[in-house]
């Protein structure tokens, strides 16, 4: 995922949203190597680039289909609203589960979703 500055990202993804932060380390070319997990992920993980040139820029806050699925969302809804993070809506129900959606600092939208339980989702 595109991000304007790496240290902004971190307050927001780590600090904020609470995923962890599973790598932050510099590379030889003077750029960094970010990635951030859910909490107990093992299998997961979002790599958070720093855009350089106006293509890249243009993809800042310009991504969509993005989830979180969570055992409870409305745990996770109260304590992220408390946070500021800003909801589009409250939580709905929907036939594969409850969701709510919510902009991270750059307009990507998320949905935090908690599933049905299925197959699907084990």
């Amino acid at each position: 995922m595109f991000v304007r500055d790496h240290d902004e990202a971190i307050a927001f993804y780590v600090d904020t949203l609470g995923l962890d932060l599973l790598e932050n380390r510099r590379l030889d070319d003077g750029g960094r190597w970010v990635t951030v997990r859910p909490r107990g992920a093992r299998e997961t993980a979002l790599l958070l680039a720093r855009a350089s040139g106006p293509e890249q820029e243009a993809r800042v806050g310009d991504q969509t289909g993005l989830v979180f699925c969570t055992d409870d969302l409305v745990r996770d809804y109260e304590r992220m609203a408390a946070a500021s993070i800003p909801f589009e809506e409250a939580p709905r129900h929907e036939p594969y589960g409850t969701v709510a959606v919510f902009r991270d600092p750059y307009g990507n939208r998320w949905e935090l979703l908690q599933p049905n339980v299925s197959p699907a989702y084990g």
